[in-house]
């Protein structure tokens, strides 16, 4: 009789298998070839990789389409979708409350570019122990399509409007290093040679490890002159019901070489110019260095991508807090409730 595959796991010094159903989660919901689902596989891929606990992990998200993955993985911890933009405040406190979780933050870039910026900027400041993956592809996908903070400048809404964006866009992963988060990378959602390593160094990390990845969205590819377009099928067709199609793409799938740059046919017809960096490219521990390379990838028109920063002497916001040693979660009433005669006395210094 054949048996389920596991994969062992360790908790409080002691190990036991696990099936491997418990890395994965419920069937995906968002749009066929959205290059979040490669995401979420390379998630479940290294939480295995890893032996992650499910059990004392902790997945929480904002609100948009990246607000769903937490949904598609490790079904056997506890998921929590916080307001738009409030994902880094909710992981803060439950880091707090109980410092033994792996906190894996799912956000998009609305989510935390725009709404979300000042929390995102306070969670690195504070370096707060998780891993940050936003899910980039410079749209709001679950309002229609409106443009992001991280647009690029001159692009086109996929509408029959045909809107520019004439606002240049947040670099991410500038943002993330001034702001203090101690790792700090990019990939692309169709990479994952690339990718699967990043997730296992990022979890593998003690403090805010945030992660950039550019993942084309499949929807909103709407263009003048494309039969699929709304634009065409309003003014060819008197419709029974406002009823929208979409496609069902091929995800976009590349493998990069260090040095090299690789352009990327994205499903609209546009490009982009992917380059991964080389080991000896920069020295990653410098701020400067990795500000420098994004500057000139900018200037480029490229996305670097590879490990840009990483600070592994810094101590993490709950380690710098120094709370106890049991996490306050875990602690008795007895220890949490100050008895009457502490209140006492702190009333008295007052």
């Amino acid at each position: 009789m054949a048996t389920e595959a596991t994969v062992l796991v360790e908790s409080n010094g002691r190990s036991f298998p696990l099936p491997i159903t418990a890395f994965q989660g419920l069937p995906s919901t968002l749009c066929k070839g959205c290059g979040h689902n490669s995401i979420t596989s390379y998630l479940i891929e290294a939480c295995k990789s890893l032996g992650v606990n499910p059990y004392q992990t902790v997945k929480l998200s904002g609100i948009g389409c990246s607000s769903k993955t937490p949904a598609y993985f490790l079904q056997a911890s506890h998921g929590f979708n916080a307001l738009h933009g409030r994902m880094p405040s909710v992981a803060t406190g439950a880091l707090m409350a109980n410092s033994r979780l792996l906190c894996i933050g799912i956000s998009g870039d609305g989510d935390t570019a725009n709404i979300g910026l000042g929390q995102f900027k306070h969670a690195c400041r504070r370096n707060v122990p998780m891993v940050y993956i936003v899910e980039d592809n410079g749209c709001y996908g679950l309002t229609k399509g409106q443009f992001s903070a991280t647009a690029d400048l001159k692009a086109h809404l996929r509408r029959p409007t045909g809107e520019a964006n004439e606002v240049p866009p947040f670099d991410l992963c500038v943002e993330a290093i001034v702001a203090g988060a101690t790792f700090v990378a990019r990939s692309f959602a169709g990479d994952k040679k690339q990718l699967v390593p990043l997730i296992k160094a990022a979890i593998s990390h003690g403090g805010t490890a945030v992660l950039d990845i550019i993942s084309p969205c499949v929807t909103f590819n709407d263009f003048a002159g494309s039969t699929k377009s709304w634009e065409w099928a309003r003014e060819n067709e008197e419709p029974l019901q406002d009823v929208g199609y979409v496609p069902r793409l091929a995800e976009i799938e590349v493998e990069q070489k260090p040095g090299e740059s690789v352009r990327v046919q994205l499903h609209d017809g546009s490009w982009i110019t992917l380059r991964a960096l080389k080991d000896d490219a920069h020295d990653v521990k410098s701020r400067g260095s990795a500000l420098n390379l994004l500057e000139e990838g900018m200037k480029n028109q490229e996305f670097l991508t590879g490990l840009l920063y990483l600070d592994a002497d810094r101590a993490d916001y709950v380690t710098a807090q120094h709370t106890v040693e049991t996490p306050l979660a875990l602690l008795p009433d007895d220890v949490l409730r100050p008895s009457a005669e502490t209140l006492a006395k702190i009333m008295e210094t007052i």
